[in-house]
């Protein structure tokens, strides 16, 4: 919540006009009847917060928002009203729906929050990409859909309601596009604006997967097609991604960053050059706007996957778009009697129909590469036996010891049983043998998402699913001794499902068959139908040992490590300035943290993604997905997790973790997220900065590129030039090279142009730096520090 204002103001500031929300009913409804809008929920706070700052708002009640978030952002006792069957044409869930949405409007209008009563709000959404999965529904998805929008409009909020991947949406309901590309989408009726409700900026990571990213100039391209074919209203989903803290993630095993690749990323700060090259691409289609709005576009071929597009009026208005959508290679084309180049894959703007304010293939923003500055939670203390002696612990008991544990004959699906109060179940059970077994098999299925076995109270095994399968099936070799021996199943969910036809009902836990196989006397025997006793939850739970307070625990050495089903505690002082803070989880398992009682999320750093499939750098042109650009293969999938400012004080911080499969709590670091070196580069093919272009400026000669710098924090200077070339260089941000043609004066004009100064523009041109080879298009690169 304290991070509201500066991440609204940063989203005005990157030229964003109106900010979008989900509404979370399993938030705002976690009991039925009894709401909760405070602190991190004050849902009226974040609209108001967002209209201080002059900007508008999307209200995307839903109440289904997928969104990767715990069961697809319901309240789980909704699974468990009589006859209820989800979004369909049912009477239970349609007066639950109803009575949620109409809970929402009704509080934003006792604000007068809608633009109809003089607020912020432009437009609210009803239902979430049920198109993409209706059909599973039958006729009763018709029914449904405009029992919907009957219902949103009933409730007279005076502004539009959208439904989102929805090609049958009724009048006046407005069907909207979410995807990478929304250039080639038309609404239903020529009555209603061409809009896109989630331009995916990147993509979710999940726990084993590797990290995926977006390039900008991809980003960019899609951003400039769109307004280019009519498009009236683009949302960025994610524009700042965040953290899911606590257990609200989803999927299955949606990692507890989202950070998204987004313009702005998980702490807060602007990812460079994404959020300043987007800045850029707003404010050259907003120098187009008059046209855009006072007209319909006229396209012309200019060839083979290339496109003009004018916005032309009587008076006089004049905007242009120049599109090479072929993947492979630029083109020059003749527009208006007048030659252009175009990248491939690429947009140029003109919004006086003759001079290119912007190409989204040429980033004039610059680099800022964040880097991390780490500690050990009690500073300078090094030594190991220092270091064990301020952790204290409990061990979690293994199987069954709460008071409310209870039997049952079979195996209990996990969902139906813990109603998601706890991400554990115990299933334990007591068997007798008569005689040693030494070669005998447990064989356990599962429906997900991760399970341990302990004989006797001794772990035998483990296992985990993945984002794709959740199931996990296990053969463990276990010796059994003659008399009375115990089976503790552990199993464990990873997020609920949050997407896909009835996802309601998609279950987790130990279904069967649980069986002990290999006995000497050749036989099998199938345990699932013994009767069995469950505990939901941990006792750790129970004692509330999150808070950190309890009187249990342990402080003696040697600190238990590499143990399963432990609980530790240490306090740490808040690293000192201001740069976001995180806590690098490296050396533990699984499990999840609280600081000062506030959990930060699930933390799996055990959980490695693939070697394959990373590339060094990605291609940007051709069509983006998913799995198009991947990094950090081989190594965990998520290695820090964020702790915002605000829940932390200077000293005395509390730590809390639970650990089911071992670590060693001693090798955790709090990290500052700092930021790094600037680096630009910038050929002489380069439209002008943007913030540059102004149509009189052409009227005599032409204005070259330049390369502008600017420091990230307002108090800071350029106070070293790392690396500087004008010529032919190579390589990337933090590892540039001179190439075979540069000029031996780069580094000193960039030392006297931006030494000292807040920020610097140098113009890239052979006026500036001579021409250390004629007939080659030249680059100025330079990579700079401020402080």
């Amino acid at each position: 919540m304290q991070m509201w204002p500066d991440l609204i103001q940063k989203s005005k500031d990157g030229g964003l006009d109106v900010i979008e929300t989900y509404v979370f009913w399993n938030l705002h409804e976690p009991t039925r009847n009894q709401y909760d809008f405070e602190g991190r929920k004050d849902l009226v706070r974040f609209v108001k917060t967002v209209a201080e700052a002059g900007l508008l708002v999307h209200l995307r009640i839903g109440p289904y928002v997928c969104a990767e978030w715990n069961y697809g952002g319901f309240p789980l006792w909704l699974h468990f009203i009589p006859g209820i069957k989800f979004r369909t044409d049912n009477e239970p869930f349609k007066a639950e729906m109803k009575r949620f949405t109409a809970k929402v409007v009704d509080m934003m209008k006792q604000e007068k929050l809608y633009a109809s009563q003089g607020g912020p709000i432009i437009l609210s959404q009803v239902e979430n990409e049920y198109g993409n999965i209706d059909s599973a529904y039958g006729s009763a998805a018709k029914s449904y859909i405009n029992w919907a929008a009957t219902m949103a409009i009933s409730l007279d909020t005076g502004v539009p309601w959208v439904m989102c991947q929805q090609s049958d949406a009724p009048d006046p309901i407005i069907n909207t596009c979410n995807g990478f590309y929304c250039d080639q989408f038309t609404p239903n009726s020529k009555n209603k604006p061409k809009m896109w409700t989630e331009n995916w900026s990147g993509w979710f990571q999940s726990f084993g997967g590797a990290v995926p990213y977006r390039p900008v100039e991809d980003l960019a391209f899609a951003v400039a097609r769109f307004f280019q074919l009519g498009g009236t209203f683009q949302n960025y989903y994610m524009y700042h991604g965040g953290t899911n803290f606590g257990r609200t993630t989803g999927g299955p095993f949606i990692t507890t960053s989202y950070d998204y690749d987004a313009p702005i990323d998980e702490y807060g700060l602007p990812r460079q050059p994404k959020w300043g090259h987007l800045k850029d691409v707003h404010k050259a289609i907003k120098l187009c706007e008059a046209a855009l709005v006072a007209t319909d576009p006229a396209v012309t071929s200019l060839g083979p996957n290339l496109e003009a597009t004018v916005y032309k009026t009587g008076s006089g208005l004049c905007a242009a778009f120049l599109a090479n959508f072929g993947a492979q290679s630029e083109a020059t084309v003749n527009f208006n009697g007048n030659s252009y180049i175009l990248p491939a894959w690429s947009v140029s703007i003109l919004p006086d129909c003759k001079n290119v304010a912007l190409n989204t293939a040429k980033i004039n923003a610059a680099v800022v590469s964040p880097t991390f500055r780490r500690q050990y939670l009690k500073g300078n203390i090094v030594s190991p036996e220092a270091i064990q002696s301020d952790w204290s612990w409990v061990n979690e008991p293994v199987g069954i010891s709460k008071n409310n544990a209870f039997t049952k004959v079979g195996l209990l699906e996990q969902i139906n049983t813990t109603a998601d109060v706890s991400d554990y179940l115990w299933y334990s059970l007591s068997i007798g043998i008569q005689e040693d077994e030494s070669q005998t098999v447990l064989h356990v299925e599962s429906l997900g998402h991760a399970l341990h076995a302990f004989i006797n109270g001794k772990l035998a095994g483990s296992g985990r699913g993945n984002s794709g399968n959740a199931k996990v099936a296990l053969d463990i070799p276990i010796t059994l001794t003659s008399g009375k021996s115990t089976i503790d199943l552990l199993s464990l969910t990873v997020g609920l499902q949050n997407y896909g036809a009835f996802f309601d009902t998609w279950g987790a836990g130990i279904t069967g068959p649980v069986k002990l196989k290999g006995l000497k006397n050749g036989t099998t025997i199938d345990l699932s139908s013994q009767q069995w006793t469950y505990q939901i939850g941990l006792k750790g739970e129970e004692l509330r040992l999150s808070s950190g307070s309890s009187s249990r625990w342990v402080s003696q050495s040697p600190l238990p490590t590499k143990q399963t089903l432990i609980w530790y505690k240490t306090n740490f002082n808040a690293p000192a300035g201001n740069n976001p803070v995180a806590l690098d989880l490296t050396g533990m398992g699984k499990g999840e943290a609280w600081v000062n009682g506030q959990s930060i999320g699930r933390y799996w750093p055990t959980y490695i993604s693939s070697n394959s499939g990373c590339t060094d750098s990605c291609d940007y042109r051709g069509s983006f997905s998913a799995n198009k650009c991947l990094k950090n293969c081989g190594k965990p999938s998520q290695q820090l997790y964020h702790v915002p400012r605000s829940w932390l004080k200077s000293t005395m911080n509390t730590l809390v973790l639970f650990e089911e499969i071992g670590g060693d709590p001693t090798q955790i670091t709090i990290v500052t997220r700092q930021v790094g070196n600037l680096c630009s580069w910038v050929s002489e093919s380069h439209p002008l900065p943007v913030d540059m272009w102004s149509s009189d400026q052409y009227r005599g000669n032409k204005p070259g590129p330049v390369l502008s710098m600017k420091c990230p924090s307002p108090n800071q200077v350029i106070t070293y030039i790392k690396f500087a070339s004008f010529g032919t260089p190579r390589g990337t941000c933090g590892s540039y090279s001179h190439g075979k043609c540069s000029s031996t004066k780069a580094l000193s004009i960039v030392r006297k142009a931006c030494i000292g100064l807040k920020s610097c523009n140098i113009g890239v041109s052979v006026d500036t730096f001579g021409d250390p080879c004629s007939g080659v298009t030249k680059s100025l690169v330079v990579e700079a520090s401020c402080t």
